[in-house]
């Protein structure tokens, strides 16, 4: 048998106490609320040059485009689908992920029945003009809608994924709002890098400079506020060669009172 030390116990202890309470934050998750908040306008103004989801597709399209493979995990999908339109072209097999059941639900309902809280139309058509259809592709390649738990050592079942792991990840503000302070943060990019083949890439989208965000009318969810500098560092130290790295300061008009971000990031890295 192993017995923890007092001191080891204790922390072992508040590290479980600080996951339940950042778990039990959660329970009161609004995937529609978070979906109106985040992917209308005006954040999701198509036509306005200053709109941060263009900008994150863009992004997308650009990574994506430079490579391909077998199998693409969308690591803590949300309730969103837009992460992925450009990589179902380029791989064989998506996977979506979501610690939470009502954002697996809502995943299932588009994919199942074309059903969901907004309409990805106008996403579709914006990529489309990159690229092509993409719709029905995305629905004949995603084969599982699966848990995920970024702060476990492996974070998604084997039976869906095997410990060889994946050609690519793409993770987009999960990382920072799942985790209780920066150690936790980075220990959950390392979990999720148990995913990735040596050699794979890293798609990573996550919020700068934020402390909260509202994931229901009155829900206040921390946030591990980020900086630039500490993104780069967290990626080298998971054993990451950065690629590519972007950044999008919110002008006035993106601050829409649901958040406190100041900025995006946007990181292609590879696995060494």
């Amino acid at each position: 048998f192993y017995f923890l030390s007092y001191s080891q116990n204790s922390g072992y202890l508040e590290k479980l106490k600080t996951m339940a309470s950042m778990e039990a934050c959660y329970q009161g998750f609004d995937p529609v609320a978070y979906l109106h908040y985040n992917y209308t306008p005006p954040r999701a103004d198509f036509e306005g040059r200053s709109s941060i989801v263009p900008w994150k597709l863009s992004c997308l399209h650009k990574a994506f485009t430079e490579g391909e493979g077998d199998i693409l995990v969308d690591v803590g999908s949300g309730p969103t689908l837009y992460q992925v339109m450009s990589g179902c072209e380029r791989f064989d097999r998506v996977i979506l992920s979501d610690f939470l059941e009502v954002n697996r639900r809502e995943l299932q309902s588009w994919l199942q029945e074309g059903k969901s809280s907004i309409d990805w139309t106008a996403y579709f058509k914006y990529v489309c003009e990159l690229e092509g259809q993409k719709a029905t592709r995305l629905r004949s390649v995603v084969s599982d809608v699966v848990p995920v738990d970024v702060h476990q050592s492996f974070p998604l079942s084997p039976e869906f994924l095997h410990p060889s792991g994946a050609d690519c990840l793409v993770s987009s503000f999960c990382l920072e709002s799942v985790s209780h302070d920066l150690l936790s943060f980075n220990h959950a990019l390392d979990n999720i890098s148990s995913l990735l083949k040596k050699g794979g890439y890293l798609l990573l989208i996550g919020a700068l400079g934020e402390s909260f965000y509202m994931g229901a009318p009155g829900l206040y969810i921390p946030v591990v506020p980020l900086d630039e500098s500490q993104v780069c560092a967290s990626l080298k130290a998971s054993g990451y060669e950065l690629l590519q790295l972007c950044i999008y300061h919110l002008p006035p008009d993106m601050k829409v009172g649901v958040d406190d971000v100041t900025g995006v990031f946007f990181a292609k890295a590879k696995k060494t």
